[in-house]
């Protein structure tokens, strides 16, 4: 990758993991001074950072991670749902079946992840996963909305989640999604995704809720 996109994904793995305190205006040069690159990369992150909603540019002072009320993160859960839920059924109609062990691989990952609490890897995979799935329907827009819906939503608090062993049931539910793919049951997939987000939402806000 080019230090542009090095910076932007340093700074975007920050900011979904709570690293960089919402509201609070940083500088430029010192996160370029912390990733140990120049300025004019991490300014171009950044710009790329503002465009997909993640920051907020401040003139001639650096930018900031908007503080993100309980109603913003209901409308990204609402968005993902309302998406996510009928493309997921529709991959468990249409996909290869031969390419499944790779995204059983990814979700087992994602688990021992989670159970490690190793949260930049947990979360990279989580996104190859989710990602990756939707591929596989060729929309390259439904592609793009879920992973712009994903990195506007943080997680609060997910190493204190992750210290008490609940993130690793979010890790298990990829398996699960596998499974009912794998036997082309569009219904219980649909299910199955639907449940993960609701679960999801609880952790971007810190908490674990019921997935159902």
């Amino acid at each position: 990758m080019s230090l542009r996109e090095q910076a932007r994904e340093a700074v975007r793995t920050q900011i979904l993991l709570g690293e960089i305190e919402p509201g609070r205006v940083e500088s430029v040069i010192n996160v370029a001074a912390a990733l140990g690159v120049s300025i004019t990369p991490v300014r171009e992150a950044i710009m790329d950072l503002a465009n997909l909603g993640m920051v907020e540019v401040i003139r001639n002072r650096g930018f900031r991670v908007p503080v993100l009320s309980d109603h913003d993160l209901d409308e990204i859960f609402r968005l993902r749902t309302m998406v996510e839920v009928p493309a997921m059924a529709e991959v468990a109609q249409v996909v290869d079946k031969a390419i499944l062990p790779r995204f059983r691989q990814l979700a087992e990952q994602v688990t021992d992840a989670a159970r490690d609490g190793d949260l930049s890897a947990f979360l990279e995979l989580d996104r190859q996963f989710h990602l990756g799935l939707l591929e596989l329907l060729g929309n390259q827009r439904l592609v793009a909305l879920v992973g712009q819906l994903r990195d506007q939503a943080r997680m609060q608090g997910l190493q204190r989640l992750a210290d008490r062993g609940e993130l690793t049931h979010s890790g298990e539910e990829h398996i699960a999604i596998v499974d009912a793919i794998e036997s082309g049951n569009a219904e219980l997939t649909a299910e199955l995704v639907r449940k993960h987000l609701t679960h999801s939402r609880g952790i971007w806000a810190g908490r674990t809720e019921e997935a159902g």
